[in-house]
C-alpha cells in the first residue's frame, strides 16, 4: 500500500531516472533490441526463465522489472540476501493461487547466487511446472555459483558493462531531469564517467552529488553557483570508487588470465597494467608471486634460466620488505617475464612423459643400468654391459635408458630461442652420435 505522503519523500536521482519501457535501457541492445534473444521473447509474449549476470548498475532488476510489465506477468521480488525458504515458500504460494485465476508470475531474485544448492533445488518443480517464470540477477559467474540443474532450466543473458556511450546517454537524461547542466569541464566530465567504472547506478549517484554542490545557501566550500568543476575539484567532492574485484570469484580469475596472458605475449606494459589492477582490487600479492614463479617454469622454462631466479627472488623480496615497498620487486619480475624469451618445451614435455608413464604401466628399467649391490642381481645381469659416460671419448655413452618394450621417446623439444637454442644444438649432437653408433652397429661406449 502506498503511504499518503510517499509521493512526496525525495528519491534518488537514479530512481527516478529508472526507465519505464524496455527501450529505455542503455546499453545493453544486444539483448532487448527487437531481434535480441530477450526482445523477441517479448514480442512473441513468452517469456522463459532467465538469469541475467553482469556487473553491478548494468540494469538487471530494471529489466526483471520491465519484462514483468510487458508480458503481464506479476512481480515478485526477493532478494537472497535477505531472503530464506520462509519467503520462497510464500511466494511460491500466492503464485499458485494466481495460476488458479489465471495470472502469471514472474518471480524476481536479486543476488541469486547467494542461495546454496539446497534451495536452488527448491525452486526446480515450480519452474518446471510453470507456476512461476524465474529470472535470476547475478554479479557472479553461473557457470561456479549455480545448480546445473537449475542452469539446465533457465537461459543465461549475459549483460555489459555500460561503455561510454551508454553513460554519456544517462548523464544527458539527468541534466534533463535537472533542468540544468553539470558544473563540470569537459575533462571532468570524462573523469565523472571514468570513476563510475561501468556502472550506470554508482555514475547517477556521483552526478547527484555534483548536482547538490551550491544549492545550499552559499553553496559548499569553495564553489560558487556558475563555476565549473575541473578534475581536482571533482576529486575532493566524489569519492572514487574502487575497482570492481572478488578475490574469491570470477573477476579474481579472469584478472589473473589477462597478466598471464600479457606476460606470454611479451607485452610489457600490459602485464604491468594488469599487476596493477590486482594490487589496486586487494588482492593478496604472495598469490601474484606465485603465478609469476609458475609463469617462469611454464612459459620461459630454459629459454631463460633466470626467469625463474628473478621470480623466486622477487617473491622473498616482498616477503622481506612487505608492502608497499616490496611490491616493486614484484613489478620488477613482471617486466623481466614479459621481455625475456618464451617457451613451454619443458611443460609440454613433462605433459608427455606423464602420459606416456601413465599409458607404458610398470615396466622396469633395463638390466645394464641397476646397481648390483648383491652376488644374486650381478648374477642376475643387473648392471651388465652398463657404460660409464665418464670414460667414453665423447663423454657420452649414449645407451638406451627407456624400458624395454618401450621404444626411444622424444618429449623434450627445445625452441630456437635463448637459451634453449644451445640445448638443442647439444640433444642435436648426441641424437648424431646415436646415429652414427646405430649404422655402425654398436653403441657409442664401443660395446
Amino acid at each position: 500500500m502506498t503511504g499518503l505522503f510517499e509521493s512526496q519523500a525525495p528519491r534518488p536521482l537514479a530512481d527516478r531516472l529508472r526507465p519505464q519501457a524496455l527501450d529505455e535501457v542503455v546499453g545493453q541492445g544486444h539483448l532487448l533490441a527487437p531481434e535480441g534473444p530477450i526482445g523477441r521473447m517479448v514480442r512473441s509474449g513468452r517469456l522463459a526463465s532467465l538469469i541475467l549476470w553482469g556487473p553491478p548498475g548494468c540494469g538487471k532488476t530494471t529489466i526483471a522489472r520491465l519484462l514483468a510489465a510487458e508480458t503481464d506477468l506479476e512481480f515478485e521480488p526477493l532478494s537472497a540476501v535477505f531472503s530464506g525458504v520462509a519467503d520462497l515458500r510464500k511466494v511460491f504460494e500466492r503464485a499458485k493461487q494466481r495460476r488458479l485465476a489465471g495470472r502469471g508470475t514472474l518471480l524476481f531474485v536479486d543476488e541469486i547466487h547467494r542461495f546454496n544448492r539446497a534451495q536452488q533445488d527448491g525452486f526446480l518443480p515450480f519452474v518446471e511446472d510453470g507456476t512461476v517464470v524465474l529470472v535470476g540477477a547475478t554479479t557472479e559467474n553461473p557457470s561456479f555459483e549455480l545448480n546445473p540443474a537449475l542452469l539446465s532450466r533457465a537461459q543465461v543473458m549475459v549483460l555489459k558493462r555500460l561503455d561510454e556511450t551508454a553513460l554519456r546517454e544517462l548523464l544527458a537524461r539527468a541534466e534533463a531531469a535537472e533542468g540544468r547542466d553539470l558544473p563540470l569541464t569537459p575533462e571532468a566530465r570524462q573523469a565523472l564517467m571514468a570513476m563510475a567504472d561501468g556502472d550506470g547506478r554508482y555514475l547517477l549517484n556521483l552526478a547527484e552529488e555534483v548536482f547538490a554542490l551550491g544549492s545550499g545557501p552559499g553553496g559548499e566550500g569553495t564553489w560558487k553557483a556558475g563555476d565549473k568543476l575541473d578534475t581536482a575539484a571533482l576529486a575532493q567532492v566524489v569519492q572514487k570508487r574502487a575497482p570492481v574485484y572478488d578475490k574469491g570469484q570470477e573477476s579474481h580469475y579472469n584478472l589473473i588470465s589477462a597478466l598471464h596472458k600479457s606476460l606470454r605475449g611479451s607485452d610489457c606494459d600490459a602485464a604491468l597494467y594488469w599487476f596493477a589492477r590486482m594490487l589496486a582490487g586487494g588482492e593478496d600479492p604472495h598469490y601474484i608471486a606465485r603465478r609469476l614463479v609458475r609463469f617462469a617454469v611454464e612459459d620461459i622454462g630454459l629459454a631463460d634460466p633466470v626467469a625463474l631466479t628473478q621470480s623466486v627472488a622477487a617473491w622473498q623480496a616482498f616477503e622481506r620488505i612487505g608492502s608497499p615497498e616490496g611490491e616493486l620487486a614484484l613489478a620488477q619480475a613482471v617486466v623481466y617475464l614479459a621481455t625475456a624469451p618464451k617457451s613451454n618445451a619443458a611443460y609440454k614435455a613433462f605433459g608427455a612423459a606423464q602420459r606416456a608413464a601413465r599409458d607404458s604401466g610398470s615396466l622396469a628399467p633395463p638390466a645394464h643400468i641397476l646397481n648390483a649391490p648383491t652376488k644374486l642381481m650381478s648374477e642376475l645381469g643387473y648392471g651388465k654391459g652398463y657404460a660409464y659416460d665418464h670414460d667414453t671419448p665423447e663423454g657420452f655413452s649414449g645407451q638406451d635408458y627407456f624400458p624395454e618394450g618401450l621404444p626411444r621417446q622424444s618429449f623434450y623439444r627445445p625452441v630456437e630461442r635463448g637459451f634453449e637454442r644451445d640445448v638443442r644444438k647439444r640433444l642435436e649432437y648426441w641424437e648424431k652420435l646415436r646415429s652414427q653408433a646405430a649404422r655402425a652397429g654398436k653403441d657409442p661406449a664401443g660395446g
